[in-house]
């Protein structure tokens, strides 16, 4: 079933360009991705087909990958368990299912934590014109899709609405504490690399993408005893290198100097594009009307990155 928002028996907690968010108690949240689409920061009237649980069940399957090397928030993302666990939400199952993800509560930073490792999107319009990357140098001579080593962490303030600003490293220090932005680039790097190798291995490129942390009291990790806030550890929310917060490119036709095919929302960002150059949009809300075959080159976009990632189809029963 498609789903513009969702209306559950729960507290709303807050509701994001994609995403409904309900309170569960003090300690957990219930996410539930709806098929609202956004692009440029814009979220378009028309809804995505199975857009909601591509992004939710691509997120889980990342988190087993990664629950090694760095700890999350999500405590299921099974109907039937979620059910289970809130009983408040039976006979909501239909409503649910692929598309929520109950969650660990916790104080969530306020920065996008952007990896780029390749030259692409705002960052090479920056570059291109400016030789900067959020108002610093960036090496001279660089090609649209050059690849990045090492890759730029390029940090960006949050926005529920409007545009996200890209910022530097020092401001980013200066908003959260050198601590927090430290352990944050840190992981954010680890992590990119990790889901880069992992991707490697099936054929995708991983361009850039963009991840959220937020710092809990209680965790199985041992926190050291040097850490900016004793007590407490930086954990990784919401959704992970999925089509919405990451750039997908097929390896196999890889060519730096120009733009690449990609395997996420490229189909609607380029129709946006061609309405912008056409001056039928001036890239504000409200945004033009997608066209039949955007939305259905869209959705499988999003279904075909699903499968080359976790090498199966989409289920939108479970996330098994």
């Amino acid at each position: 079933m498609l789903m513009e928002a969702s209306a559950l028996p729960l507290t709303p907690f807050r509701r994001g360009k994609v995403r409904d968010v309900y309170l569960v108690d003090g300690e957990r949240l219930l996410i539930v991705a709806t098929d609202r689409v956004s692009a440029f920061d814009v979220v378009m009237a028309e809804t995505i087909p199975h857009k909601g649980a591509v992004l939710t069940q691509i997120t889980a399957w990342w988190l087993r990958q990664l629950a090694l090397r760095v700890e999350h928030h999500m405590l299921s993302a099974d109907t039937s368990e979620i059910v289970r666990e809130v009983p408040q939400l039976q006979g909501h199952e239909r409503e649910l299912a692929g598309r929520a993800m109950l969650c660990k509560r916790s104080t969530v930073f306020p920065i996008e934590c952007v990896v780029r490792g390749y030259l692409s999107g705002s960052a090479w319009k920056e570059y291109r014109d400016h030789g900067t990357l959020a108002g610093e140098p960036l090496p001279k001579g660089l090609r649209e899709s050059a690849r990045l080593d090492p890759p730029l962490f390029s940090p960006a303030t949050k926005a529920e609405e409007g545009h996200d600003e890209n910022i530097t490293v020092d401001r980013m220090r200066s908003l959260i504490g050198d601590r927090w932005a430290g352990e944050l680039e840190r992981l954010s790097r680890e992590i990119y690399e990790a889901g880069r190798a992992i991707a490697a291995e099936r054929g995708i490129i991983i361009a850039d993408t963009k991840f959220e942390f937020g710092r809990v009291r209680e965790s199985r990790v041992k926190v050291p005893e040097d850490t900016a806030e004793p007590g407490s550890v930086v954990i990784l929310v919401d959704e992970v290198l999925t089509p919405d917060s990451s750039r997908f490119w097929p390896a196999d036709r890889y060519e730096p100097g120009h733009g690449q095919p990609s395997f996420d929302k490229q189909p609607l960002r380029d129709y946006l594009d061609a309405e912008k150059r056409a001056g039928r949009w001036d890239g504000n809300y409200p945004p033009p009307r997608l066209p039949k075959e955007v939305i259905d080159a869209t959705s499988e976009r999003y279904l075909d990155i699903y499968r080359r990632l976790t090498g199966r189809s989409l289920n939108t029963d479970a996330s098994h």
